[in-house]
């Protein structure tokens, strides 16, 4: 049976899982107005979407899987669960007002909310007992609303804030929620026939991207306290030089802090220090 996958059709969530996808060794449209593809290699079908449907159409069984955003998924409440977290297209949602007017989340109690994500607030405010004055769904900019009179506060997605302090605003209270990209499938149902190994292949590319594979030489006499800096996933790869005395070492080690590790290893004594992507792996 066919595996059939929703995916965004536009923006950077439609970007990055296209990236991981075909790291991943799945075919991916060339033309941004295809709307299906299918993967006959791989028993895969895509289904390229608006990125607000996803959830709607994997908790409804009409597909299996999708990614899409956290916040979407949320908003939705559609009945779908997240079965891995992605690591891209992060964001945070949090209320704004005008600058020094309010202090914390409470503060929104008897006031007029303006959001795109009407879904997320509502969760938000019924879970800590605050009753607000309304909540109105506005598609698009929501900075402007204040000033027109529409609301009192806003609940959106945060990057710099630099956009609502032009508008006069500031950041308020706890974060309503921190956003990324999640594959998702149907809430309560078995994994359909072929997802395991499609979440093993993203799993795969994920845990590449976060590692390199780091290759030195090094005399025996030093190598256990080489082995304390690159332990490796499980154990590191040891086998002897020519060089009477040394041994070469392989091991996966996290990319961040990769350089300062070399720097500690040549102090160490290590020579051939040696740094390379991985592009999967399974573990």
């Amino acid at each position: 049976m066919t595996l059939k996958i929703a995916i965004p059709n536009k923006g950077s969530l439609a970007q990055s899982a296209s990236e991981i996808l075909r790291e991943s060794g799945y075919r991916q449209r060339d033309d941004s107005k295809q709307l299906t593809l299918i993967d006959t290699d791989n028993d895969v079908e895509f289904f390229y979407l608006r990125p607000r449907d996803i959830a709607l159409y994997v908790g409804e069984g009409t597909l299996d899987v999708g990614i899409t955003g956290r916040d979407l998924l949320r908003d939705s409440g559609a009945k779908a669960d997240e079965a891995l977290t992605l690591g891209f297209g992060r964001s945070t949602f949090r209320f704004a007002g005008p600058a020094g007017r309010y202090t914390d989340a409470a503060d929104v109690a008897g006031k007029r909310i303006a959001t795109s994500y009407v879904g997320i607030v509502q969760a938000f405010l019924e879970e800590r007992g605050i009753e607000a004055g309304g909540v109105t769904r506005l598609d698009g900019a929501v900075e402007t609303s204040i000033q027109l009179g529409v609301a009192d506060v806003i609940a959106d997605v945060v990057e710099t804030g630099a956009t609502l302090r032009a508008a006069g605003l500031e950041t308020f209270g706890e974060p309503l929620l921190q956003s990324e990209a999640v594959l998702i499938t149907r809430a309560g149902a078995d994994h359909p026939a072929g997802f395991e190994v499609f979440r093993r292949r993203i799993e795969g590319v994920l845990v590449a991207r976060g590692y390199v594979m780091m290759d030195y030489d090094i005399a025996e006499a030093d190598l256990d306290r080489a082995v304390e800096l690159t332990p490796g996933i499980e154990s590191p790869t040891i086998a002897p030089l020519s060089r009477e005395g040394w041994v070469a070492v392989r091991a996966m080690v996290p990319r961040a802090g990769g350089q300062r590790l070399m720097d500690e290893l040549w102090d160490l004594g290590a020579r051939g220090i040696l740094l390379t992507d991985i592009h999967a792996c399974r573990l």
